[in-house]
């Protein structure tokens, strides 16, 4: 599936938080994806830069895009992919625990979105901090066992148990 990077897509990952959007909660607004294969029996996960461990793509959604758009950004910047995105698998609340939240790391409301992966390209922006790989239902429930919230959102999807 691997392919030549895409040309209209930027090689540079979106830092910072100054275009962050806050619901009047004071929670920060995370867009993911859940990328399946076209046939539903694979997800592709990422490995996460902050924790040990795998992670679904997902970030902040920022002020100049809808919630989708955001999604779809985060998968092109964390996971080298271009999906297209399938259903709205809804909102999923953060479940940390508070000792566990911080101002550097507030609480989050998550926005999921099912996606099929149409290409993997050989390049991202951010392949140098991350490596990607396709995991089965079983698999993957295991490797998001420490994250509810992502573990919820693989529920949500359509994804063959099996």
């Amino acid at each position: 599936m691997a392919s030549e990077p895409n040309n209209n897509r930027s090689m540079e990952s979106r830092t910072g938080r100054n275009k962050q959007r806050y619901n009047s909660k004071g929670e920060r607004l995370v867009a993911g994806v859940v990328p399946l294969t076209e046939d539903r029996m694979y997800v592709l996960l990422i490995q996460s830069t902050r924790r040990k461990g795998w992670v679904l793509p997902k970030g902040g959604w920022e002020s100049d895009e809808e919630c989708k758009e955001a999604a779809e950004r985060e998968a092109w910047e964390e996971a080298g992919i271009t999906i297209r995105v399938d259903y709205d698998l809804g909102e999923i609340l953060d479940l940390r625990p508070p000792k566990n939240v911080s101002k550097e790391a507030p609480q989050a409301l998550y926005r999921f979105y099912e996606a099929t992966v149409l290409r993997e390209e050989a390049d991202w922006p951010e392949k140098h901090k991350r490596e990607r790989q396709w995991f089965t239902y079983s698999q993957a429930k295991v490797a998001l066992s420490n994250r509810p919230e992502l573990l919820q959102a693989l529920e949500s999807s359509s994804i063959r148990r099996m």
